[in-house]
This record gives structure tokens, sequence and C-alpha cells, in this order.
């Protein structure tokens, strides 16, 4: 019998991406610590940026199918850890910004400050909203995405308003040699850290620890029958999945070099939500696969608008009737997602 056969499918496929994730790291420092330089024909520098965006969606999507595809908590505020955390990051480890505060502290220390902040957050948040149904909890979630919008723009002293904060560090781009080698870079290491973030989300769920959390999504009075605190695994999982968007916020910050409030708009909770409805939620590498379906979309729809008698107006509206036909389709021909559990979810087919 084969080590792979005694393992887990859990343990197996966390150790695949734990393995793939640290070949990814390891080929990201080899690009940006030597003088390798690497020439990318232009036609790909859109698709190493969506892939890039991807690799930071990636992160934030598996927080997300934490709160809801394991437990059963409905946030539709997630953009809020995700702005928050990139603001920490940005007024931590930015120089002499234009606007807003900007103390200068190196970008590791910025980027677990970020993290825990956003971990904060969410054990504000989840203190006073999941304790409440779903509706109402989706309602408390979104408004308090709205809260930190409005909060980014209208302290201009401390967030910069509109302009937000520049002069963040960017590390890859520090170390590699020129802006292409930077940017194949970047994308490695995001994808290792998005590689670590799934291994250990997949750890994490297929533990004891996450059939509790399961149990909760499926009968919250069976599981504290049996003796379960629903409520501490409830803020447990909320707080989490929070510290995963402040990471990713922070991944974002450091690419950037800049964050600003139009960066983190309702718009990138839908991404979110519909690339895990449409992947199947409770899957890790479902949602993954349904993440990369909707980016693959917009990677598409970037070339397509070059050749379409259509204003960029016109064809963003287009592209979002596309999205949404998609997800109709799937919620009715296929409710658990392309690649969900119907009957772990609890879903008719």
């Amino acid at each position: 019998m084969s080590v792979a056969d005694r393992l887990p499918l859990g343990d197996a496929a966390g150790n695949g991406a734990l393995l793939l994730g640290a070949v990814c790291v390891l080929l990201a420092a080899v690009f940006a610590l030597t003088p390798l330089v690497v020439s990318l024909p232009g036609s790909l520098y859109v698709f190493f940026e969506v892939a890039i965006l991807f690799a930071v969606y990636g992160v934030l999507v598996l927080g997300l199918d934490l709160q809801y595809g394991h437990t059963g908590l409905v946030n539709f505020g997630h953009v809020a850890f995700f702005a928050v955390g990139a603001y920490a990051v940005a007024m931590l480890s930015a120089r002499d910004s234009f606007a807003g505060v900007s103390l200068g502290l190196p970008w590791p220390v910025a980027l677990a400050g970020g993290v825990v902040v956003a971990a904060l957050l969410g054990a504000a948040v989840g203190a006073t909203s999941v304790r409440l149904r779903d509706d109402f909890l989706a309602v408390a979630t979104l408004a308090t995405a709205e809260i930190v919008h409005s909060l980014f723009v209208s302290f201009e002293g401390v967030f910069g308003g509109n302009v937000g904060i520049g002069s963040v560090p960017q590390p890859v781009s520090d170390l590699a040699g020129d802006a292409d080698t930077a940017m194949l870079a970047t994308l490695l290491l995001f994808g290792g850290v998005t590689l670590f973030t799934l291994a250990a989300v997949t750890r994490l769920t297929e533990a004891p620890y996450g059939r509790v959390l399961r149990a909760i999504r499926a009968d919250e009075l069976v599981t504290r029958s049996v003796g379960k605190s629903v409520l501490t695994y409830k803020m447990q999982s909320f707080v989490y999945g929070a510290a995963l968007a402040g990471l990713a916020g922070g991944l974002f910050a450091l690419y950037t070099g800049a964050v600003a409030p139009g960066y983190f708009t309702i718009q990138v909770t839908v991404t979110v939500w519909i690339g895990m409805l449409l992947g199947g939620a409770a899957n890790h590498r479902g949602v993954l696969a349904g993440l990369a379906v909707i980016m693959g979309l917009r990677l598409l729809s970037r070339f397509a608008l070059g050749v379409m008698p259509l204003s960029a107006d016109a064809f963003a509206s287009v592209r979002l009737v596309v999205v949404g036909l998609i997800l109709v389709a799937v919620i009715r021909y296929r409710p658990a997602g392309l690649w969900g559990d119907a009957e772990e979810l609890g879903v008719d087919t």
C-alpha cells in the first residue's frame, strides 16, 4: 500500500498543494534574486495581470468558502476585510505618501499587521453579528463593507480620501531586475501563497474541527445538542476567513504599490461569491476553479473589447449580463456548483 493510499484524500490534496506552493515560492526567489531577465511578449501582460489578481482573489475566496461553504455564514461584506488588510499594510509600510498616514515600517511587519487588523475587525463584527439569522447576517456584513468604504473616503487625513495612499513598498519589483521579471516572480510568489492557503484550509476542514463546522452548517440545534459550542466555532470560522481576506489585501497593496477606495468596491465581493457558487461551495479546489472561470471570462472580455462594436461602458454591462446568465444557469441546473457535492450541501438537484 502506497503512502497516498494510507492518507485521507484531504491530507493528500493538502500535501500536494503544499509541495507545489513551495516549488512556486522557490522559483519566484530564483527569478527575483538572481540576475535572470525575462522578456514577456506584450500580448501576455494582460494574462499575467489577471493571473496575479486571480492568485490574490484565490486567498480571498478560500476564506469566504471557510465561512459560508463549511460553516454556513452568509458574509456579503468580505471586501471590507480585504480593504482593511490592504489599508493597514499601506499605512504601516508606506514612506512619505502624498496623502494619508505613512509610518514607513518594514513590509513584513506591515503584512503581519494587516492580517491582525483584519482578524480583529472580523472578531468585532462576528461578536455582534454571527448570532443573527442568515439574511440578517448578510445585511449586517454588507453594511459593514459600506461603512468601511465610507470611512476610507471621508477621513482624508488618515486614509487619503479618494486619492488613497501611495508609496507602498513593492518588494518583488524592488528585487527583480526589470518589470517583466518582477511580474513573473510576483505571479509565482502569489500563486505559492494561494497554494499554501489551500493546503492550510484543506487540513483544517478535513480534520474533526472541519466536521464540526459542516455539522453547524447542516443543523445548529443538533450540533449544540451534542455539546459543541456553536457560537465559538462560528466566531473562529469568521475570524479565520477575515484574516485570510486581510492577507489577500496586504498582498494586493504590496503588488500595486498604492491603495484607494476604488479598488475595494462591492464588485470584489460579487466576484468571489460568483466564483464560489459557480465552482461549488465547501470544495476548496472547486471554488478556485470557479473563480478561474470568472477571471478567465474577464481576460477574454478584454481581448473581445477590441473587436466588438461597443463602447467600454456598454461592453462592461454586457459582460455583467453574461456572467449573470451563467450564474443563473448553474443555479438552475447545478445548484451545488459545477464541482460541488449536492448531497453534502443538502441541495436538491
